[in-house]
């Protein structure tokens, strides 16, 4: 049997979904498991999920009503199907982030929206991301309401809906017919209108049978030899493979040390999996549990933070063959892990800047620094 795909997708059935965060806190991650009963499930810890979504409901109807149609015309999708216009918005088509084509043909058709071409130009690149954030098709069709498609026309002018991908928070040695997921929900407003995450609100609103596939992250397994130590740095919704990677650690009875970081704004609402994590440092799974909760104080302290403090020891682990994981966002948290892990071998190693980088570029050829960012 061939390896599931965006082609070749499994059906799962939601069985679990639940919130982590505290109801009273206005950001909201949730917990998902997926039953995959019969259907040839693998994976490994590490590995991600390709969620394939559908679009909300609510957006399709408003744009079908902006753009005059009933719905039930006939379209083709991206593969060559013929379907009807809401089906094909509703599975096929992104209705979020407006493409080129899109924005091309409003600025040919509308005079007021000649402006658009000067951001298509390729060198105005950062100017058409400040402007088109926050916006999606909606909101130009409802800004240029003299621009008119026909439904072909229309679908041919936007992007195809891509799969989301996110890191498995379960071990199959321990849930052997399902998967699990650690997801924020995102939900924001702008313009006035309240917009919502495709994927992470399919999954939390409308989901039940989900088509989805296994996407195998070799980069990000764990080390062959179970004796070796690692170290998991993941603040947020970034604990979700390293939860699976102590799952699998302790069914397998794997000797490594353990070490997890792990972050969040307030211990209180963010404090993922605790009582989980605390069975495991209880037991002896969990060697060393370091969390920073950046709004508990008045001055923030972050993941980073708490490496810098521990940073003789964490110099140590790495000097006896530690790997080390990082999870989690790339544009801030990961530069910032890096910096600190630099500063670290600097000092606790009493290196020079380029030997720590040199000792950094080690560590990466010998694949014992592994990033999982997004």
């Amino acid at each position: 049997m061939s390896l599931p795909s965006k082609k070749n997708s499994l059906l799962g059935c939601l069985t679990v979904n639940r919130r982590l965060t505290g109801k009273s806190f206005w950001k909201e991650a949730r917990h998902f498991e997926i039953s995959l009963e019969g259907e040839g499930l693998q994976y490994e810890a590490g590995d991600s999920v390709g969620i394939l979504p559908t679009n909300d409901p609510q957006l399709v109807e408003r744009v079908l009503m902006a753009l005059e149609f009933s719905g039930t015309e006939s379209v083709q999708t991206p593969g060559g199907t013929t379907v009807s216009l809401q089906q094909a918005l509703l599975g096929n088509y992104t209705l979020t982030k407006p493409s080129k084509p899109f924005l091309s043909a409003i600025a040919k058709r509308d005079p007021s929206a000649v402006f658009l071409k000067d951001l298509l130009d390729p060198g105005a690149v950062r100017k058409l991301d400040q402007y088109l954030f926050g916006k999606d098709i909606l909101d130009h069709l409802e800004q240029f309401r003299s621009v008119r498609f026909a439904p072909e026309e229309f679908v041919g002018l936007l992007r195809k809906l891509q799969p989301r991908l996110y890191s498995i928070a379960s071990s199959q040695k321990v849930y052997p017919r399902s998967i699990h997921l650690t997801v924020a929900i995102v939900r924001y407003l702008s313009y006035e209108r309240l917009r919502r995450g495709v994927c992470s609100t399919f999954l939390s609103e409308r989901a039940a049978v989900i088509p989805l596939f296994v996407h195998s992250a070799r980069h990000f397994h764990m080390p062959k030899d179970p004796d070796v130590p690692i170290i998991m740095v993941g603040p947020g919704t970034g604990i979700a493979p390293f939860r699976a990677f102590l799952q699998e650690r302790r069914a397998t009875g794997a000797r490594g040390k353990n070490w997890l970081f792990l972050g969040g704004r307030r211990y209180a609402s963010d404090f993922f999996y605790q009582s989980e994590l605390e069975t495991y440092y209880a037991e002896g799974t969990l060697h060393r549990l370091d969390a920073a909760f950046s709004r508990d104080q008045e001055l923030k302290i972050y993941v980073q933070h708490r490496m810098l403090e521990k940073a003789k020891e964490f110099y140590n682990w790495l000097e006896s063959g530690a790997y080390l994981y990082v999870c989690g966002d790339a544009t801030h948290m990961a530069r910032e892990v890096d910096d600190a892990l630099h500063t670290i071998i600097e000092k606790a190693g009493n290196k020079t800047s380029d030997q720590s980088r040199e000792y950094i570029r080690e560590l990466r050829n010998e694949r014992r620094y592994r990033c999982d960012v997004y």
